[in-house]
């Protein structure tokens, strides 16, 4: 995956990030962290997939590969010589090397070579922990862009990104998703959404991503265009079915070059973050602070910080949602028109057209920060969620009642 995107890290401290980056005009904090925090970590475990990848070059119909050294391709002239390659024949093949052969095996239908930004080098490190390959593939039906990374994890550990289970709707858009586990303990997750969930660009995005019970970590990726960002759309989906996509993240092939990679380290002993609100104690008490005539129609939540309702008053379902979040700074988040409890809280309120691309869309969004760094977020939409368009007039909670639950004492314990 390309590193131009500056893939956030952990939710938390993306979220952390945003809220003490975020200015007045900006979009709201968990519209902006919740939603793209997840897609984004898919991929964000190496920079193999994209930006960095394994030397390649297309010789003949059939598509296959001569790899040299990284960022070098041999060819053969005819007299037998070797041309171009900086590194002799007897090398033995880096693990993105051995990527690019196990590919040009297991999708003999296709040519493959490397993405027209011509980036082939892996950034210098000691001791490559993770292997990948990005490369173009045509199967005569227009070129899309696709994409293998392999890691290694403890065994028995879950993954750090958590991106082993479907996405929730109501945050993220996508065409479906499916996660099973296999008679082997596998888990594997089949994704298909698009690259930009607000579908500003037509450029499709699916991934298959496999977990085995020995700590092996193997994702594969496509999209509908030959690169991921920047390029037209090239065909109407990416080229590999659903199917295909499990039977080549399955590949018997990639299981040798996961096992010779480096034993994943012991974790460094760390003192723990300090850890705001469960995701299920601000779901009770964002509940229980709602105005009677409001019922609930759906709720989600995350680990830590963040709940939405999906609320309705009889006139239409009403987006809610909401970030507790501790120990966080007020920068230039609140500008001199803030108003200022007796407490010091300092509110702002922001009314505005949702930025989603759902049609109609308007959101109401309250802001609270109190003294000792408590920020409180609140935004109530017209709509049942934010990617779909407006189901109602006006959100169902009116600026005084956002305001009321985030400046509510209930989040101080």
């Amino acid at each position: 995956m390309s590193g131009n995107d500056a893939f956030e890290d952990e939710l938390v401290v993306a979220m952390r990030q945003a809220g003490e980056e975020f200015s007045a005009a900006g979009r709201p904090l968990v519209d902006g962290g919740i939603a793209r925090g997840r897609r984004r970590k898919v991929l964000r475990r190496s920079a193999v997939v994209s930006g960095s990848v394994a030397a390649l070059a297309v010789i003949g119909l059939g598509g296959s590969y001569v790899t040299g050294g990284v960022g070098h391709a041999s060819r053969d002239d005819g007299s037998g010589a070797a041309v171009g390659s900086s590194a002799k024949s007897s090398e033995p093949a880096s693990p993105d090397e051995q990527v690019v052969r196990a590919l040009e095996g297991l999708l003999p239908e296709a040519e493959l070579s490397e993405p027209e930004d011509g980036r082939t080098e892996r950034p210098g490190q000691p001791e490559q922990r993770d292997a990948g390959a990005s490369v173009v593939y045509d199967d005569g039906h227009g070129k899309a862009a696709l994409a293998v990374n392999l890691s290694r994890q403890r065994p028995g550990e879950e993954p750090e990104d958590g991106d082993l289970s479907c996405p929730d709707a109501n945050l993220s858009r996508f065409e479906g998703c499916t996660a099973t586990t296999l008679e082997d303990g596998s888990r594997l997750l089949v994704f298909k959404g698009w690259e930009y969930p607000d579908r500003r660009e037509e450029t499709k995005w699916w991934y298959a991503d496999l977990l085995t019970p020995q700590g092996y970590r193997i994702s594969v990726h496509e999209w509908n265009a030959p690169a991921e960002k920047g390029a037209p759309v090239s065909r109407a989906t990416p080229p590999l079915s659903q199917d295909r996509l499990k039977t080549l993240a399955r590949a018997e092939a990639w299981r040798p070059i996961v096992a010779a990679l480096p034993e994943p380290e012991e974790p460094a002993q760390e003192q723990p973050a300090p850890q705001g609100m469960s995701g299920d104690e601000i779901l009770t008490r964002l509940t229980a602070q709602l105005p009677e005539r409001l019922s609930v129609k759906d709720s989600g939540k995350q680990e830590t910080e963040y709940a939405y309702l999906v609320v309705d008053d009889g006139r239409g379902r009403s987006f809610v949602q909401i970030n507790v979040q501790p120990g966080m700074k007020a920068g230039d988040l609140f500008g001199s028109d803030a108003k200022v409890l007796p407490d010091g809280t300092k509110v702002a309120t922001r009314q505005g057209p949702g930025e989603k691309g759902g049609a109609g869309v308007k959101v109401t969004e309250v802001d609270t920060i109190r003294p000792d760094g408590l920020r409180v977020v609140i935004s109530a939409f017209n709509s049942a969620n934010q990617n779909d368009a407006a189901t109602r007039e006006d959100p169902a909670l009116t600026p005084a009642e956002l305001e009321k639950i985030a400046t509510s004492e209930v989040w101080l314990s």
